[in-house]
Formats: C-alpha cells, sequence, structure tokens
C-alpha cells in the first residue's frame, strides 16, 4: 500500500529539522542503528495512532550554491509535487518576513494541501505576532514547539485527518518487484532488457499511481509487475539530480514491492548512497536482491568477481542473507540470472515455519551455546513462534527480553537462517517476557 508523503517546508532556522526530529523520534531502527548503513535525516518515517507515513525535511535538500530564491524554490517545488501535505513552518517569535512571503506565494495553488505550523510558541513574543500569520491565506493554522514538543500532537492530528483515500491494487496476486538505486546505474536499461528478454507484449497496468511506471509482463507463464523507477523523471525539474530526491522516489517504490532489486554500478562501485536505499528497503521489510550492471564494462571478470564479493560482503554487512547477480543490461549479458533470484526471495519472504521445528532449532541453539548471565540472571527461552510473514516475524517468549543481547540475538537469527532457507529476505524477532 501506498504510505502518504508529508514535506516540512520554510525559510531556514524556522525550527524545521527540530519539528522533524521530533516527529520521528526514535523510530528509524535499522538506518541508525545497523552498522554500515549511515542514518539519512532528510526522510524518516512516522507511526502515528493507526497511520504511518513518510516526513521529508526539505531544509536538507542542498544545491550547492548560495541563492537562497533558487534553492527555496526546489525545496517547495519539491513539497509541492512530491507530497500529500506540506506543513508550512513559520516562526512564531520573529513573525513573518520577505521569504516566508515568498514561500507562500509558491504553495498557493495547492493550498487545500498546507498545513502552517507556527513554531517556537513557547516565547512570549507569539502573542505579538500571532494573528500576523493569518494573513498568508491558509485555512489550516496550529501552534507548536518543536523544541519542547508542545502542539506536536494536535499537528499529526490534523495532517492525518486530511491523508487521501488511496485504493488498493485492484489485483494484488501477481509478484510486484521494484529496480532501484541512485541515478545513472542503468535501472532503466535493465527492465527494458528484462522485458526484452521474455519477448511479451507490454501493457502498462491502468490506475496505477504517479510516483512510478508499473509494467506487467509474463515470466514462465506467470505474470509479473516490475515497478521502473527511473521511468518517474520529471524533465525540466531543477531538482532532478539531487541525490536525496532520487532517493525518496526509490522509497515511494519500495513501499509497493514485495521484493526490491538494489542496481549497483559495476565501474562507479559501492558508494553511501547505495548503502542508504538499501537499508530503506531493509527497514521496510522487503525481501531483496542485489543486481551489479554494466558487467560488460569489466576486465579480468574472474578476478574482478572475487574483489566485489568481498566489497559487497564488508558493505552491506547488515544484509549478508542478500543474493548478488552479475549482468549487463546493455548486451543482456547474464539477464537470465536474475528473475529466480527475485522469485526465490520472494518465496522466501511469504514462509512460514512449522512451529515444533523452529522451536527444535531454537532450543537446540539454546543448549548449544547458553547465554552469558549477568548480575546473577540468566536469560531463559521458553517458547517460539513465528506470528506473520513479509517479512518472517518470530516472537520468542523469555523470562526477561531485558538479558537479550544484541549479539546472543544475531546468533539465535543465525541459527534460523542455518535451519531454513531464508536467503533473500530480512527476519524479525521480537523477544516477549513470559504472559507479554
Amino acid at each position: 500500500m501506498k504510505k502518504s508523503v508529508v514535506a516540512l517546508v520554510g525559510r531556514p532556522n524556522v525550527g524545521k529539522s527540530t519539528i522533524f526530529n521530533k516527529m520521528v523520534g526514535k523510530k528509524i531502527s535499522i538506518i541508525e542503528d545497523t552498522p554500515g548503513v549511515t542514518r539519512d535525516r532528510v526522510y524518516g518515517s512516522v507511526n502515528y495512532k493507526d497511520y504511518s507515513f513518510h516526513l521529508i525535511d526539505t531544509g536538507g535538500i542542498e544545491l550547492g550554491n548560495n541563492d537562497f530564491n533558487n534553492e527555496i524554490k526546489v525545496q517547495a517545488s519539491l513539497a509541492i509535487d512530491e507530497s500529500d501535505i506540506v506543513v508550512f513552518v513559520v516562526d512564531g517569535k520573529e513573525g513573518l518576513t520577505s521569504e516566508d512571503y515568498l514561500v507562500r506565494d509558491m504553495l498557493k495553488k495547492v493550498s487545500n494541501k498546507v498545513i502552517v505550523a507556527i513554531n517556537k510558541c513557547d516565547s512570549k513574543k507569539i502573542k505579538e505576532n500571532e494573528y500576523d500569520f493569518y494573513e498568508l491565506g491558509f485555512d489550516n493554522i496550529v501552534k507548536v514547539s518543536g523544541e519542547q514538543g508542545t502542539g506536536i500532537y494536535d499537528l499529526l492530528d490534523l495532517i492525518t485527518s486530511k491523508f487521501p483515500k488511496y485504493e488498493e491494487d485492484i489485483d494484488d496476486t501477481k509478484v510486484k518487484f521494484s529496480i532501484i538505486g541512485r541515478p545513472n546505474v542503468g535501472k532503466s536499461s535493465l527492465v527494458n532488457a528484462l522485458l526484452n528478454e521474455q519477448r511479451v507484449i507490454v501493457s502498462p497496468i491502468a490506475g496505477t499511481t504517479r510516483d512510478a511506471i508499473d509494467t506487467e509482463f509474463n515470466y514462465n507463464n506467470e505474470k509479473y509487475v516490475v515497478i521502473d523507477t527511473a521511468g518517474m523523471r520529471k524533465k525540466g525539474k531543477v531538482y532532478e539530480n539531487i541525490e536525496k530526491y532520487s532517493l525518496l522516489r526509490s522509497l515511494k517504490a519500495i513501499d509497493r514491492s514485495n521484493v526490491c532489486v538494489l542496481v549497483i554500478d559495476a565501474k562507479e562501485g559501492i558508494i553511501e548512497q547505495d548503502k542508504h536505499i538499501a537499508g530503506y528497503a531493509i527497514n521496510s521489510g522487503k525481501a531483496i536482491v542485489i543486481a551489479v550492471n554494466k558487467w560488460d564494462l569489466i576486465e579480468n571478470k574472474d578476478t574482478a568477481i572475487k574483489k566485489w564479493k568481498e566489497d559487497i560482503k564488508s558493505n552491506f554487512s547488515f544484509m549478508p542473507y542478500a543474493k548478488v547477480v552479475f549482468l549487463s543490461a546493455k548486451t543482456k549479458s547474464r539477464i537470465h540470472t536474475l528473475m529466480p533470484e527475485v522469485l526465490n526471495a520472494y518465496e522466501n519472504s511469504k514462509k512460514m515455519i512449522k512451529t515444533s521445528l523452529l522451536n527444535d532449532v531454537i532450543r537446540q541453539a539454546y543448549e548449544l551455546n547458553l547465554p552469558p548471565s549477568y548480575k546473577g540472571k540468566r536469560l531463559k527461552i521458553y517458547f517460539a513462534s513465528e506470528t506473520k510473514t513479509m517479512p518472517p516475524t518470530f516472537n520468542i517468549e523469555v523470562n526477561s527480553k531485558g538479558l537479550v543481547h544484541f549479539s546472543y540475538e544475531r546468533y539465535i537469527e543465525n541459527k534460523i537462517r542455518e535451519s531454513f532457507d531464508l536467503l533473500g529476505t530480512p527476519i524479525v524477532i521480537n523477544f516477549k517476557n513470559k504472559g507479554e
């Protein structure tokens, strides 16, 4: 299902990042907790009541020049084009400035999806400036303090009350996989090569969102859908080549996928942005396959493949279960290796493990390697069960979840993976106190 996107917009120093941090809280687990993945604070997921949405701090979109007008236009354009709700942040302490009016003029054409957040309302000066903000001409205004946290729930209530209704896909039986990655790694070429390889008539699916191009095709007499994030370009937009912008587009495609194919450029190698995008896919619980593209440009392939496998193991240590394929979209060399791995990752992501078998494996793992005692107490494991799939999620009842060290959790995960084929998919392990 497509998540709504909310963007924070406003001139510098009005407190957008403070509000962002307050709303996101500590929910971005994989990005901040996993070794090898650098957290990107421009994007976050917000979970509030029964809602979950993406939050963008457009103040983090930097153009590399000092032209304020151009900078703010890009940020406002990004918010207008890519978000469902725009939160226009203004400074309640300082009052309105000419820069605020510049932002206002740009947002007028989408006034129905704009919420004005008057920040720094812990200041006494807000009373002097409060009514000035109604001059902006927007109907929805809320007072907040990003620093103190006051009014944040009122803002969240207002945001979620304005979410548009999205219809679920009419046919959710087809496997959907997205081609994700940073710009110019060959995503679009890979989609074309895949479709040509199958020699089928390509038909666009009616009713898909504006965020990606979905194409249905046949493979081994079954229908599949490939989501092409490279097809989402809007020509003439100033922000087209901003890396963080391209990440947002991948984020939207990831939401609607069963499997993500992360494309990496064989000539350029692995960069931080590749890890960012992979981190978001894993954080969303998606099965994943790594495709090293442009393999036709690599000389001494036998030597290169060994080095590549070492580099991938080092850079993507947070997902050692991901299968890797080496191919060339341009020459179609080794294209046939991709679909089997995509389907294998998908099947593993929806695998249900019999409870008795799962408990046998965990009991043996526990007896083989007893957890260390802490202050005279030792972790005891009572019962385990798989509670859901996509990704496989396991609940393990213990005497005290506070005794679970991250290294022991990793040990249990490794034992589960050794016993059951879960290649290509993340798994989630929840330790719960008995009776919880």
